[in-house]
């Protein structure tokens, strides 16, 4: 018997996309299998009070898994604290973490593939993350392939990679400049990364997942995708405050299982140049795409400060 990811899902003050989220995951037949994870962030203010204990007494209703454990934090973390510090703390335990965010709605064949995807390349240093969510790009993509990018939107990592994440956003910057890597770190000039880890550092951002990113590049890590997404990303529908509404990036899930795993350990260099051109379409740095990337590395809701 396989052995199953524990599933970490993040959540705060929106019940009814935590109910989703849940929802979708219960469709994965690994679930009843899975051991599942909530980390229930603490109201950051009285306004948020009533929606934050909503979230808390639905998530114990919650069934249909291995196991159910609910961490109901103190205080205010906020989403990028919450992720860093529960990972390494699930990771640490178990060796390979699953981790979703309460906006994430994923196909019924997602568990099925990150779990595999944890299990054929656990022993391949080259490996550091298994993603689940691809871009609605027009061309047809491998069914799965190798990018130089780790993501944020339905991932899992090990232990040994996430060993890897490194808070200081500075020195990031720092190595990526002096190694000239800045623009091939930003898919060949194609989207501007770098402005956004300029950004983490500065503070007007808080992303955990730009460091999550540039840690894993700096270290010449691959990331598995999946040609078509396993996952929708059900935030970006305008519901918060760092969150407009942004239909461009709206996918249809994979219908059916992924079969093909990749066995050559390198990034596909077509599949790269397909996901480079279609964020590139989008005008840089206008308006519409610096939404998105507050979208799609800082807070996704009003309850993600």
């Amino acid at each position: 018997m396989p052995s199953y990811a524990p599933i970490v899902i993040f959540v705060y003050n929106r019940v009814n996309h935590t109910r989703q989220t849940i929802d979708a995951l219960k469709m994965n037949i690994e679930a009843p299998l899975s051991d599942l994870i909530i980390f229930s962030d603490a109201p950051k203010n009285d306004d948020q009070v009533e929606e934050v204990q909503n979230v808390r007494k639905y998530i114990k209703t919650i069934n249909s898994f291995k196991s159910i454990k609910i961490i109901e934090q103190k205080k205010n973390l906020g989403l990028a604290e919450s992720i860093i510090s529960g990972v390494s703390k699930v990771v640490n335990e178990y060796g390979k973490v699953i981790v979703l965010e309460d906006d994430m709605v994923t196909s019924p064949f997602f568990l099925k593939y990150m779990n595999e995807g944890l299990e054929r390349y656990q022993s391949d240093d080259a490996v550091a993350s298994i993603n689940a969510y691809m871009y609605p790009v027009k061309e047809t993509l491998p069914e799965a392939f190798f990018l130089q990018m780790s993501d944020c939107w339905g991932w899992a990592t090990w232990r040994e990679s996430w060993e890897l994440f490194e808070r200081d956003g500075a020195n990031l910057l720092e190595k990526l400049t002096k190694d000239h890597l800045g623009n091939s770190f930003d898919l060949d000039g194609n989207f501007r990364y770098t402005q956004m880890l300029e950004e983490q550092i500065s503070g007007h951002v808080n992303s955990w997942a730009i460091r999550w990113y540039a840690s894993t590049f700096l270290h010449n890590k691959l990331g598995l995708y999946p040609g078509i997404s396993l996952v929708h990303n059900i935030g970006v529908d305008g519901t918060g405050v760092h969150c407009p509404s942004l239909a461009e990036f709206d996918v249809s899930l994979r219908k059916e299982p992924i079969s093909y795993f990749p066995r050559e350990l390198q990034e596909d260099a077509y599949a790269r140049g397909i996901v480079a051109k279609h964020l590139g379409g989008y005008s840089s740095f206008t308006s519409r795409l610096k939404r998105f990337v507050l979208s799609k590395f800082t807070p996704t809701a009003k309850n993600k400060i």
